[in-house]
């Protein structure tokens, strides 16, 4: 092994270079903005809000959409920046978008149920974009955990919707390919939920993390190539603040949702109950298109693929994207492809 001190000392002089000048990059923003397409509150409930997206044009598919997104993170990630926002591109195609909005929860929202939220809120919800457009039905998206419980409302409420579409959305827990789903196999989910009342997003997103141990590091090292660049460390910065922004979780809605779905597998096993309702899949019948990702580590595909024979559409389509779970929403290929892709086949709904 040769030892060159001279190499040595010059990547060191090189490092301290780039991290200079990051310096100065980093001095020049003022602030890391996020989601910034236009929108307006519309409706409210407790913690629970709505947005619709402002068109400068009448929209071409004349039915709106209502979207969803996971719990556990914002979904600000669905309008990271103009160029990497799969709202925006949506709306460029000619859809009409409000979007759901979790809030912020704390101690207070504990007995939060998955009833309180799925018949609760996000009925209310889709009843008021009904009414306030004077149609009987609304096409509806979900993403991941959002998708779920789409699917689950499509079930329950299935005459209320022209269309549903889902993306990287989990339906059948039994697989093990996944350490996130051996995990939440055996967690104590009652001590867990009676000790701390809400789940905090951290604890959550470390579990995530064990997914790829090495990411971390992996980024970090990545982005010294980016300091001197300010609009690609503006995108590293705005996913970073997307990533650290983790709404705890309300105690009853989580229990419910790992021992029902992570555990029991009840929803694709047609066991599942809702406010003492059977969640049939086979009563969801409206059009459905399943957007996945081929090299998803979070939602294997084995998971997101067996609700095509599981419920009772006959209009039906798997749309799988190559890449990984975030790059579903943000990835550039997302944009160009799968956003007017989406678009059409709901444009073609009605």
């Amino acid at each position: 092994m040769n030892f060159n001190p001279a190499g040595i000392i010059e990547e060191l002089a090189a490092t301290t270079q780039k991290l200079a000048k990051g310096y100065e990059t980093l001095k020049a923003i003022d602030e890391v903005d996020v989601a910034t397409t236009a929108k307006e509150l519309v409706w409210q409930r407790d913690k629970i809000s709505m947005y619709h997206y402002i068109r400068e044009t009448p929209a071409k598919c004349k039915t709106p959409v209502l979207v969803s997104f996971a719990m556990l993170n914002r979904h600000d990630v669905l309008d990271l920046q103009p160029d990497r926002s799969l709202m925006k591109r949506l709306l460029d195609e000619g859809l009409d978008i409000y979007i759901m909005d979790w809030g912020y929860h704390n101690k207070s929202d504990r007995y939060l149920t998955m009833e309180d939220y799925i018949d609760g809120y996000l009925n209310d919800a889709v009843d008021f974009v009904r009414k306030s457009n004077k149609v009987d039905k609304i096409h509806k998206m979900g993403i991941c955990q959002g998708g779920t419980f789409s699917m689950i409302y499509a079930s329950l409420y299935p005459e209320k919707l022209k269309s549903l579409t889902t993306y990287v959305a989990p339906y059948d827990f039994s697989t093990n390919n996944c350490m996130l789903y051996r995990w939440t196999k055996h967690v104590d989910v009652d001590a867990m939920v009676d000790q701390l009342g809400t789940v905090p997003g951290e604890m959550i997103d470390q579990a995530f993390g064990f997914l790829k141990p090495s990411m971390g590091i992996t980024k970090y090292l990545g982005v010294m190539d980016s300091l001197e660049d300010k609009d690609k460390l503006m995108n590293f910065l705005r996913m970073e603040q997307w990533k650290s922004d983790l709404p705890a979780i309300p105690g009853e809605m989580y229990r419910k949702y790992i021992k029902d779905l992570f555990r029991d597998n009840k929803l694709i096993k047609g066991e599942m109950e809702l406010g003492g309702r059977k969640v049939d899949l086979k009563n969801m019948t409206v059009p459905f298109l399943n957007v996945y990702a081929t090299d998803d580590n979070i939602i294997p595909n084995e998971s997101t693929l067996p609700i095509m024979d599981a419920i009772g559409s006959k209009d039906k389509k798997n749309y799988p994207f190559p890449g990984g779970h975030i790059g579903v929403f943000v990835g550039g290929k997302s944009q160009k492809e799968l956003a007017p892709a989406v678009a059409r086949w709901v444009t073609e709904k009605g």
